[in-house]
């Protein structure tokens, strides 16, 4: 049995340059999301270098552009590459935010990847401690 959902869509709120970036990111985000996980942590590890830890602000701003642009990256299934996405359009800033992949701790238990900014996850429905971290990719300096 399918169940409908309805997945916020605004991309005509978004002006015209970002969504640009914001497609180009996510082109590059797909390739990325198919990599295995040690491989997904050295290339993130290398792409973090010289950025500046990612304001909370900024990092939400960018998650919702991409969710506003990106049907891939705002579903509940798109959390992969929604997160690889907005790290990357950070990047593109010279900013980076706090890239994270674990698990929920309360049920339903699921992976989950999301990013934190100012020690916050960005754009989440729970708090960052309601989750458990298996990879963390923090700004250099953070």
């Amino acid at each position: 049995m399918s169940a409908i959902q309805v997945v916020p869509h605004y991309s005509r709120s978004v002006p015209r340059g970002l969504r640009l970036r914001v497609r180009a990111a996510s082109l590059l985000a797909a390739p990325l999301a198919k990599l295995s996980p040690a491989r997904m942590r050295t290339i993130l590890s290398w792409l973090r270098r010289g950025a500046e830890p990612a304001a909370l602000a900024d990092a939400a701003a960018l998650r919702d552009a991409t969710v506003g642009v990106s049907l891939d990256a705002a579903g509940p299934e798109g959390c992969l590459r929604r997160t690889l996405t907005v790290a990357l359009l950070c990047r593109s800033r010279g900013i980076w935010p706090t890239w994270c992949v674990g698990v929920t701790t309360m049920p339903p238990f699921r992976a989950h990847s999301w990013i934190e900014a100012e020690g916050e996850a960005v754009g989440e429905d729970v708090s960052a401690s309601q989750f458990a971290k298996l990879i963390a990719i923090p700004a250099r300096g953070a």
